[in-house]
C-alpha cells in the first residue's frame, strides 16, 4: 500500500508531501511535493525505522525481579546468578510468548528489526531437545507471528570462563561445542526458509570468556559471510580476566586474532581505552550499544568522542528488554557521556543537531549490524518505517530540522502512529495489529511460569 507523509526524512534532508510506492517489502518509488492519493496511507512524520541490534528476548520476563539490594555489593555477576534460576523453569512455550510480547513492544516503540543473540538452546539440565533448533523455532514463531524484521543469532557457548572451565547451573542449556552449533546453524538456516524474505541468520561467538581461541577460529572458517555479534569488555572483571587467560585486554586480542570488518558487531564494549576505541572503529565494525541494560547492570559508559571521532559506527539495542524505549536508548547514550564529561550535545557532528546524529546513525549501524538493507528512506532499501504523530505536545512547537532533537530529548513513549517491517504494517493507530492476542498469550505463560516458582 503507498504511503504519503507530511513531512519526511529523506537522507540527511527534510522534504515535505513524500509520496512511497513498496513492493515485496521494498521501497520502489518516492515522489516530492505529491498529494496524498485515496488508498494511501497518509501519516505525519516519517522516519527510516531502527533495527533494535541486540535482543535477549526472554530476559523481558525477569523485568522489575532483580532490583533488590541482597548482603554485599549488587554486581552483574549477582544478577547474572539469578538469570541462570529463572532458566531452570522456562518451557518452549513460554520462550514464544515472551518473545512475542517483546517483539511486539520493539514494534511499538518504533523498532521495525531484532537482532535476537538467542543463547537458550537446551532443556533445563543441558539434555537437548528432539530438535536440535526447537528454541530457536519458538523465536521464529515469535517474528512470524508480529511480523518484525528477525536476524537470528544463534550463540555458540561452550565454557563457564575465559580458562574453558566447564559449564554448570543454568549455563546448561546454553552449551554446545562447535560441531553440534553448526548442526544447530543449519537448521536454524533451513526453519528460516519459511519465514519472510528478509530473514537473515547470523552467529554470535558468546563471549570470549565462553568460548575459546581454538573454537572461535573453527567457527569463523565454517561461517565466512553473515553477521558475527559478540559480547566484548562490558565488566571490569571480564576484563581482567581475559587479560589474564589470554595475554591481552579483549577488545585488542580481538582485533589482533580475527578479521573484524563491516559484518561484525561488538556488543556492549563499556571497557575500552583510548587505543581500543579508535582500532574498533577503524575495523568497520559496527559498536552494539544498550545504553538502559548498561546502566541498569553497572557496566559502565561507553568512549564515544573518540569513537566517532575516527568515524565508528554504532547502534542501539534493549539487550535485557528491562523498558523497551527508543527514545530511552538514545538520549541515554548521550546522556552518559554529558555526565561524564560534564558538557553538553557530546555526540553531535560539529555544528549539528544531537538527535539527527544519534537517529541516523544509530539507524545506518543497526542495518549494517543485522544485515539488513535497511536505514534509509531510498529506493532499493527494505521499506523499514516509522511514522510519528506531529501534534503531540513534545513536538507541535518544533522545526522540521528540530524533530530529531525532540524525539531523542523531550518525547515520551507512544509517539509511533505506524510502523512497517519490510513493508509489513504492523503497527497502526499506535497499536500492534495483534496486541491483544499476543498479551493475552504472555499474561497466561507468566502465570504459568509463576506457579513454578
Amino acid at each position: 500500500m503507498p504511503i504519503h507523509a507530511k513531512t519526511a526524512l529523506l537522507g540527511s534532508d527534510w522534504v515535505s508531501n513524500l509520496r512511497i510506492e513498496t513492493a515485496n517489502g521494498v521501497i520502489t518509488g518516492l515522489e516530492i511535493g505529491a498529494r496524498p492519493q485515496s488508498a494511501d496511507t497518509c501519516v505525519d512524520v516519517l522516519l527510516p525505522a531502527l533495527s533494535n541490534l541486540h535482543s535477549h528476548a526472554f530476559q523481558r520476563a525477569m523485568a522489575g525481579m532483580t532490583e533488590f539490594r541482597a548482603a554485599g555489593r549488587e554486581s552483574f555477576w549477582s544478577w547474572r546468578n539469578l538469570m541462570y534460576r529463572f532458566l531452570d523453569r522456562l518451557t518452549p512455550e513460554q520462550m514464544e510468548a515472551i518473545a512475542a510480547l517483546v517483539f511486539l513492544e520493539m514494534q511499538e516503540a518504533g523498532y521495525a528489526a531484532v537482532g535476537e543473540f538467542h543463547y537458550v538452546h537446551h532443556q533445563p539440565g543441558g539434555a537437548p531437545y528432539d530438535q536440535l533448533s526447537e528454541l530457536s523455532q519458538r523465536i521464529f514463531a515469535a517474528a512470524l507471528r508480529t511480523g518484525i524484521g528477525l536476524t537470528h543469532l544463534p550463540v555458540l557457548y561452550s565454557y563457564g570462563g575465559v580458562r574453558q572451565e566447564p559449564l554448570s547451573g543454568g549455563q546448561l542449556r546454553f552449551g554446545n561445542d562447535v560441531d553440534r552449533f553448526m548442526d544447530l546453524y543449519h537448521e536454524c538456516r533451513s526453519a528460516a526458509a519459511d519465514l519472510a524474505a528478509d530473514t537473515v541468520v547470523g552467529i554470535a561467538p558468546h563471549s570470549l570468556r565462553a568460548t575459546s581461541p581454538t573454537d572461535l577460529a573453527l567457527l569463523l572458517a565454517q561461517v565466512p559471510e553473515g553477521p558475527v555479534h559478540i559480547h566484548i569488555a562490558e565488566q571490569v572483571k571480564e576484563v581482567e580476566d581475559v587479560q589474564s587467560a589470554l595475554g591481552q585486554r579483549p577488545v585488542a586480542w580481538l582485533l589482533d586474532n580475527a578479521q573484524v570488518d563491516s559484518r561484525w558487531c561488538l556488543i556492549h564494549a563499556t571497557q575500552m581505552n583510548d587505543a581500543e576505541t579508535r582500532a574498533l572503529a577503524r575495523s568497520g565494525a559496527v559498536a552494539g550499544l544498550c545504553p538502559i541494560t548498561e546502566a541498569n547492570l553497572g557496566d559502565g559508559i561507553f568512549n564515544g568522542v573518540p569513537y566517532l571521532e575516527t568515524q565508528g559506527r554504532f547502534g542501539v539495542g534493549s539487550d535485557s528488554n528491562v523498558r523497551i524505549s527508543l527514545p530511552e536508548e538514545l538520549r541515554s547514550l548521550e546522556y552518559s557521556q554529558r555526565l561524564r564529561d560534564r558538557s553538553r550535545a557530546v555526540l553531535a557532528a560539529a555544528n549539528g543537531s544531537v538527535g539527527h546524529a544519534l537517529y541516523t546513525g544509530a539507524a545506518q549501524g543497526g542495518a549494517q549490524a543485522l544485515g539488513r538493507n535497511a536505514g534509509e528512506i531510498a529506493v532499493g532499501k527494505l521499506a523499514d518505517l516509522v511514522a510519528l504523530d506531529r501534534s503531540h505536545p513534545t513536538l507541535c512547537a518544533l522545526a522540521d530540522h528540530q524533530l530529531l532533537d525532540g524525539l531523542c530529548f523531550a518525547a515520551p513513549d507512544g509517539l509511533v502512529t505506524d510502523l512497517w517491517s519490510a513493508g509489513r504494517h504492523m503497527v497502526r493507530d499506535g497499536r500492534h495489529i495483534a496486541r491483544d492476542t499476543i498479551i493475552r498469550d504472555y499474561k497466561a505463560a507468566i502465570a504459568d511460569l509463576l506457579t513454578d516458582v
